[in-house]
């Protein structure tokens, strides 16, 4: 009786695997047809660009000649005091992540 309740046990229960396999086996591993492989996006010539500034769209010619002015021109710095608080900033906010009692006290 031990034999036939193990064997029955056993059908049952990898019958159950082999169901809950083959329904995982619907995911294919491959992307989606619309998807474009990263080989071909590799060797793709990109024509439009966005300003680094302001997020506007430019040509392949306005964007370089933008970055040019770039190179020659850096933008601003920022003053030492902004500097300092953004600094201290991000350190509080380290601080928090770590010791999140200490919002309470602060």
């Amino acid at each position: 009786m031990k034999y036939v309740k193990y064997i029955c046990l056993t059908a049952i229960s990898s019958i159950v695997v082999s169901i809950t396999n083959y329904q995982g086996a619907i995911v294919a591993a491959l992307p989606p047809a619309e998807d474009i492989p990263e080989e071909i996006l590799r060797t793709e010539i990109i024509l439009a660009a966005r300003s680094p500034i302001d997020g506007k769209p430019l040509s392949a010619a306005d964007y370089a000649q933008l970055q040019a002015q770039l190179q020659q021109a850096p933008p601003p710095k920022l003053s030492s005091n902004i500097r300092d608080n953004i600094f201290l900033l991000r350190l509080r906010k380290a601080l928090l992540q770590l010791f999140p009692f200490l919002d309470t006290l602060i």
